[in-house]
């Protein structure tokens, strides 16, 4: 630890000498144990907590859907401990895997194969969930089967499973892993950074990735630029039903069948699929893949879809064609199959699309892929090759 503060203090002291700064603590020098291994400048992080939202992502909207908690803000210093937390191959027990490796920045934070390999080959049971607007879910459960009753929750959970990165107990648990980086050079002085102390402690863990997934806003899609442009706070759905400027004829005919109900020619996915954050409904049940399903499972956003090549929780289908065909003549009935995905007569609807129309709603799926979010280096990998 002296060794650790002589590095971080003396390059501090002689700064603020040269620059003959007059009040030193307004000065922040990136400690040697940091930028030895990290791209990061702790004078200039990346704006995580000052989000640019369209007109239409306002408060009004958004704030009924924010599962953050009033004691875990998103900040700037936390959300970039977040950022080296979930790209740190550190964290798994033979320091092979990472967050990221399951949730890959280019594909909307998601995985290319169906399961994931945890660090020593092993699968997961259930697909990579996509990230981006994690944070506009109200009821705040995580996973696809809600086990974790927060975000907060989440993070330490896939570090702790015998499979996914592998400290559970019989490996030593969280301890074993806070030993490990209190070892680490770049962790002391980040955590210090961060709560005002150097103690590792899977609670700050835990808030710091929060942070950096919930700071994951998607508003850069092709759809967003659309209805920025139309968006009328005084009209019903603040005027998404208009044409957008932007899209195609058939990108916005297969906008109309994702927000139409059936009785009106659409598909009716909107009911479930809620703008503007595309998130799920809180009161969403299930989406009849398999009959007599009773559990029911939460689905991510669905920005970035078309980036995700195996759809479903347990990646089943392959295509957004086989996703539109499911819910257009493949919805199976079970006790708690959504109301919203049942005809007048209590059955499983049949939409009756036409292959034009299938067509245009995957074309407007095409359309919510955030190409600027999955090419923002904040939430890119910060470690120095």
């Amino acid at each position: 630890m002296k060794k650790y503060l002589l590095a971080a203090i003396l390059p501090w002291m002689m700064a603020c000498e040269k620059e003959d700064i007059d009040n030193p603590d307004d000065f922040i020098q990136t400690p040697a144990s940091i930028s030895d291994y990290l791209d990061l400048d702790l004078d200039n992080l990346y704006p995580y907590s000052d989000v640019s939202r369209p007109n239409f992502a306002n408060s009004i909207v958004l704030d009924p859907l924010d599962n953050t908690p009033a004691d875990n803000p998103v900040t700037d210093e936390g959300a970039t401990l977040g950022r080296v937390l979930f790209y740190d191959v550190q964290l798994s027990i033979d320091k092979s895997v990472s967050c990221s490796s399951c949730h890959v920045q280019a594909n909307g934070f998601t995985d290319e194969l169906r399961f994931s390999e945890g660090f020593d080959g092993g699968l997961t049971d259930m697909h990579s969930m996509r990230l981006a607007n994690a944070r506009f879910y109200s009821p705040g459960s995580m996973f696809w089967d809600k086990r974790a009753g927060s975000l907060e929750e989440q993070t330490s959970q896939p570090i702790q499973h015998p499979v996914e990165m592998g400290f559970n107990e019989s490996n030593g648990g969280m301890d074993s892993l806070l030993h490990r980086m209190e070892e680490i050079p770049y962790y002391p002085a980040l955590f210090e950074f961060v709560f005002g102390d150097d103690a590792i402690t899977e609670t700050r863990m835990q808030l710091a990735l929060a942070q950096f997934i919930r700071s994951m806003e998607s508003w850069g899609s092709a759809f967003d630029e659309g209805f920025a442009q139309v968006f009328d706070p005084a009209l019903p759905g603040g005027n998404a039903i208009a044409d957008f400027p932007n899209l195609s004829d058939e990108e916005n005919l297969g906008k109309a069948i994702f927000l139409n109900p059936p009785p009106a020619g659409g598909a009716g996915c909107a009911g479930c699929h809620s703008l503007p954050a595309l998130s799920l409904a809180d009161d969403s049940q299930t989406n009849g893949l398999d009959a007599g399903q009773d559990e029911v499972f939460k689905a991510p956003s669905l920005k970035n879809i078309a980036l995700d090549g195996h759809l479903m929780h347990d990646g089943r289908f392959s295509t957004l064609e086989e996703v539109v065909e499911h819910y257009n003549s493949g919805i199976q009935d079970g006790p708690a199959l959504d109301n919203r995905l049942r005809a007048p007569g209590g059955e499983p609807v049949q939409l009756n699309l036409t292959i034009e129309e299938k067509a245009a709603l995957v074309a407007f799926l095409e359309t919510l892929t955030d190409y600027n979010l999955i090419a923002n280096p904040a939430f890119g990998d910060p470690f120095l090759d």
